[in-house]
């Protein structure tokens, strides 16, 4: 006689930068094991595997992971993740007031939101008619960056600015990321002055983030200090 299947609930979120409706279900232990080999190994294309192996099995719509921006799939492993493994994460602050008091604090997943920045724009002007349209950064940056903590070096920055670059656009001229090769756009970024690059820059600096406020009370001083988690493995306690 074949045992009998557990049946997993379903659940629904919704993409935070496009405002659809996404169902998913928890991950099974078979679906965490493969995940946490692939982190122990350190390989970036095994993770990689790993993970999209995960999210798509996980994910009950339609929807290509790699047309998501950062933020979304963050937020989408994070959703999945606090069903599969709990809601409530605990984890001890400093007080900031004595910068010694030790605080325990139950962080609910549930409540985490993606942050958007007032002002943030995917436009940027480097000159009266010269500018960039923006896109966010995604599915290679959520591997390398969100799950693996790798931070970019130098070189890497301008490959990932490229990759986000949509349009660049001068006067009434129009250079798309259709048309136009990653080789072409980190020559471009290559030749700005350090001001427009830092505009540019700003763009990131500014975009929409995992984010949970919260406020401890010191137990010796009774003076509150407010914290601000972000970034997806400091969600993890």
């Amino acid at each position: 006689m074949a045992l009998p299947q557990v049946v997993l609930p379903t659940y629904e979120l919704e993409i935070p930068s496009n405002g659809k409706k996404l169902k998913y279900r928890p991950f099974v232990v078979k679906e965490e094991k493969v995940l946490l080999i692939a982190l122990e190994t350190q390989d970036a294309k095994e993770i990689e595997q790993a993970v999209k192996s995960l999210l798509k099995g996980c994910i009950q719509s339609r929807v290509k992971l790699e047309d998501l921006a950062i933020f979304d799939l963050e937020y989408i492993f994070l959703q999945i993740r606090a069903v599969s493994v709990g809601e409530i994460v605990e984890m001890n602050v400093t007080c900031k007031d004595d910068e010694k008091t030790q605080v325990k604090y139950r962080m609910n997943l549930t409540e985490v939101k993606v942050n958007k920045p007032k002002g943030h724009d995917s436009k940027i002007m480097l000159n009266d008619e010269l500018g960039v349209i923006m896109k966010y950064p995604a599915w290679g940056e959520f591997i390398s960056g969100s799950i693996m903590g790798q931070n970019p070096s130098a070189d890497n920055v301008v490959e990932i600015i490229a990759s986000c670059i949509d349009q660049i656009f001068d006067g009434e001229d129009v250079y798309d990321s259709s048309t136009t090769t990653k080789k072409e756009f980190v020559q471009f970024l290559e030749n700005l002055t350090n001001d427009q690059f830092a505009n540019i820059q700003k763009f990131f600096e500014s975009t929409p983030r995992l984010e949970h406020k919260f406020t401890v009370k010191n137990p010796e001083t009774g003076v509150d200090s407010e914290f601000i988690v972000t970034g997806l493995t400091n969600f993890f306690g």
